[in-house]
């Protein structure tokens, strides 16, 4: 009997109120007993009440009062989904969600652009040992960049990077400055181009703005002129907004094929990477074993899960006995690209004016 009123309480503890319930389960299913006489006049007493209140008058119930003390006219009606009040993380919300819950939305967040993490996100921040001196790896020479899915390091560092540039989390600059670990920053161009200000804070905080290509292809069997076009035009875009040049590339998904190498070569840029780790909606997935291996490269989105995200980053290169990295300070060291005089803008969801492509490749 002990166990079925520990299941009963489904681990709640002693519940004055649960126990009548479960009781009442266990009897056997008999009759119910007749009402007694008394039990009758307690409820023609209760009606008698509710009827002579009811006729005193005609008058409705009474308003319920808002927060400033002036009774409301009507109670307020359920806000539709996309309405001022609702719980989807939109302007209005007073739903209590917090950027750390899954399932909110890519759009705006409904904190203000400079709130910072609260206390006990900060609490969360795990502490690392100073990064060692970084030992640039030796790359292979030829026509084509190297693909690198990690650091060939026996340091005990790890790399984290971000990709695409969506959402702009109003935490992610107070998050990177409070952890003071280097990140690097994979950015599309139109995925960037309706708030590059936001980045520009990220760069200050201590980011270092690499290239994701344009308009986000997959670029695995596409013709040179396309690859070229893409990826020598978001380094130059990347470039002229936030003047350094970017010198290292990650193709979308990953996908990448000889014709993808030869036009990061070509570009002006030393490696391309893959990599070891991701990390979505605060859960990290390995490729190999179940731990951040020296060198591996961390590969994290701009999502709204940013927060939990980068959290769950720090916390298993910290489990790993591991220190964040650059991973820009682990590829030797080689001229840096020109960057183009002027910015060359274009309109989201578009690809670049012919005339911003190096060289004289077009598509």
């Amino acid at each position: 009997m002990a166990l079925c009123a520990s299941r009963g309480h489904s681990g709640r503890g002693v519940d004055r109120y649960a126990r009548p319930v479960l009781l009442r389960h266990l009897r056997p299913r008999h009759p119910r007993p007749t009402a007694t006489p008394t039990r009758f006049r307690r409820l023609a007493a209760v009606i008698t009440v509710v009827i002579a209140g009811a006729l005193a008058g005609g008058a409705s119930p009474a308003a319920p009062h808002s927060r400033g003390g002036a009774p409301s006219a009507t109670p307020a009606a359920p806000s539709s989904p996309g309405g001022p009040g609702n719980s989807r993380g939109v302007p209005g919300d007073d739903s209590g969600a917090t950027p750390l819950e899954e399932g909110l939305p890519d759009g705006p967040s409904p904190r203000p652009a400079d709130a910072g993490p609260s206390r006990d996100i900060l609490a969360r921040i795990p502490t690392f040992p100073a990064a060692p001196p970084p030992q640039p790896i030796t790359l292979p020479a030829g026509a084509s960049a190297p693909w690198l899915t990690h650091i060939p390091t026996t340091q005990p560092v790890a790399f984290i990077t971000i990709d695409d540039g969506w959402v702009k989390h109003p935490q992610a600059f107070a998050l990177i400055r409070a952890a003071q670990v280097p990140v690097t920053l994979f950015l599309t161009v139109n995925a960037i181009q309706d708030d590059p200000g936001h980045f520009a804070r990220l760069q200050a905080a201590g980011a270092v703005i690499e290239a994701h290509t344009i308009s986000h292809p997959n670029l695995r069997g596409r013709s040179y002129d396309f690859q070229r076009r893409e990826i020598c035009g978001s380094a130059d875009r990347l470039g002229a907004m936030y003047g350094r040049r970017p010198v290292l590339f990650r193709p979308p998904f990953g996908e990448q094929d000889p014709t993808t190498l030869r036009a990061v070569r070509d570009c002006g840029m030393r490696a391309a990477f893959f990599w070891k780790e991701t990390v979505n909606n605060g859960v990290v997935r390995y490729q190999v074993g179940r731990k951040v291996q020296c060198g591996d490269i961390i590969l994290m989105h701009f999502r709204p899960a940013f927060v939990a995200d980068f959290l769950a980053a720090l916390q298993a290169i910290h489990d790993a006995g591991l220190t964040p990295a650059l991973l820009a300070d682990y590829l030797p060291d080689g001229p840096e690209p020109a960057i183009p005089s002027s910015p060359v803008s274009a309109p989201p969801g578009r690809d670049l004016p012919a005339s911003s492509i190096s060289g004289d490749q077009r598509n």
